[in-house]
């Protein structure tokens, strides 16, 4: 039987929760449940369209167009590609330079985190069109450098852009993660890595064996998110789609989901691929999550 005191602690606590319960269920569970009916229903047009559109139920028809659909799927490789190149360079070339600063070869460590952090202060879409520039001939110095040496490269090519959309989200984030991997690298105890170096550890032994162990939560964690922004990669892709007609409309899901909705109107579409792609993105972190644990507890 619950005592007056511990009455009064979950009463507290109920108080305290409801601010973030009422706009949580106002900003995320409301506009998923309005989602998840508006992917039931499709417009239709009748008498040849002179007796107007009406919304008739479809049931899961909008899901299984948007999975019949080429452009939706192939959507998906594009974003496998996209993470096989920015995850490993982002990821490793952040512990890379939180181990430099954490190490004692390291100087002006202050001024390097703030100069390697900077990028990402720079907005999203800003930062997608400073490198569209950088990618546009006859505007970019970067093309006409490489071209007077011989070096012909279009960034903006269906070829080389996977590598374009990674070279932009790689120069936002790899400051951002940089700081978090050396705060965790902060906590690391300091009796440890004395112990390290009593044993014989060289430098990039102690790194390699005790620091990045040590914080392979932090490193897991940043995995965990990055794999997530990445399945909703829009931003950058956008913008250069604006400046190449290299690649499609429905380059990668969520551009498929803005090209149905607001190009074609196809709500119903557009909420039954917005939601498989939010499954697709819950069943890869939960896939992420689960590695990771096997990984530290091994």
């Amino acid at each position: 039987m619950a005592t007056p005191s511990t009455r009064g602690q979950r009463g507290a606590a109920a108080l305290l929760l409801s601010p973030f319960l009422v706009l949580f269920a106002a900003v995320t569970l409301a506009p998923l449940l309005h989602t998840a009916w508006l992917s039931l229903f499709t417009t239709r047009t009748s008498g040849l369209g002179f007796a107007g559109a009406r919304s008739v139920f479809a049931g899961l028809d909008n899901y299984a167009r948007a999975l019949s659909d080429p452009g939706f799927r192939d959507g998906f490789l594009v974003v496998a590609a996209y993470c096989a190149v920015y995850i490993p360079v982002m990821i490793g070339g952040a512990l890379v330079l939180a181990l430099l600063l954490d190490s004692g070869l390291a100087r002006a460590r202050s001024f390097f985190q703030l100069a390697l952090f900077l990028p990402h202060a720079v907005p999203g879409l800003i930062a997608a069109l400073i490198w569209v520039y950088l990618y546009t001939p006859g505007l970019s110095p970067v093309v006409d450098l490489l071209r007077s040496g011989g070096i012909d490269i279009g960034f903006l090519s269906a070829d080389t852009a996977v590598l374009s959309t990674a070279n932009i989200a790689v120069w936002e984030w790899t400051g951002y993660n940089m700081v978090i991997f050396y705060a965790a690298l902060q906590a690391v105890p300091r009796e440890t890595l004395d112990a390290a170096k009593v044993d014989g550890a060289g430098a990039l032994r102690t790194a390699l064996s005790v620091k990045v162990p040590m914080i392979r939560p932090a490193v897991a964690l940043a995995v965990l998110f990055t794999v997530i922004g990445s399945v909703q990669l829009f931003t950058e892709p956008k913008v250069i789609y604006s400046a190449s007609t290299a690649i499609g409309s429905s380059w990668t899901p969520n551009m498929y989901v803005q090209t149905a909705a607001f190009q074609n109107n196809d709500f119903g579409l557009a909420a039954a691929a917005s939601l498989l792609i939010a499954l697709f993105a819950a069943a890869l972190s939960f896939a992420v999550t689960r590695i990771s644990r096997r990984g530290s507890q091994s």
